[in-house]
């Protein structure tokens, strides 16, 4: 993934912003993705506040690992696999990318530019991209 020096700054600041708010981010993150499909309820099994905590790891993970695709890489393709296991559908992705841009806009306010909105979308699709080819093979 190739992303500038800038892109790269714009996704750790307005993560930064979020992480310190990292519980309020992860249940907020929840509530819009059961609002807007409800019937993903029933793929969470775990406690959503741990679910939102595991969420928040992760995307920092992402986040501080951008720069370094060969190390992120096996990361993202081996959480790709355990959310098969656990039911999701290619057909989800698109709906958490768009609940992922709903939380930022609500919680970074004006903060969250335009441009800072462009780079989420862009790496959100280049890595669901990645995630499903691994996971949904067949399907491509």
């Amino acid at each position: 993934m190739a992303l500038t020096i800038q892109e790269v700054q714009l996704l750790r600041d307005s993560f930064r912003e979020i992480a310190v708010k990292s519980e309020q981010a992860g249940d907020r993150f929840y509530k819009i993705l059961f609002e807007k499909d409800p019937e993903a309820h029933i793929l969470f099994t775990n406690d959503i506040g741990r679910q939102g905590t595991m969420l928040m790891s992760k995307l920092g993970i992402i986040v501080s690992e951008l720069h370094n695709m060969e190390s992120l890489a096996p990361m993202l393709e081996g959480l790709a696999m355990r959310h098969v296991a656990y039911g999701v559908k290619k057909e989800h992705y698109p709906i958490v990318g768009e609940v992922l841009i709903q939380l930022l806009s609500e919680m970074l306010g004006d903060e969250f530019t335009p441009e800072a909105e462009a780079v989420w979308i862009k790496v959100y699709v280049e890595l669901a991209d990645l995630m499903t080819e691994v996971a949904y093979p067949d399907l491509d």
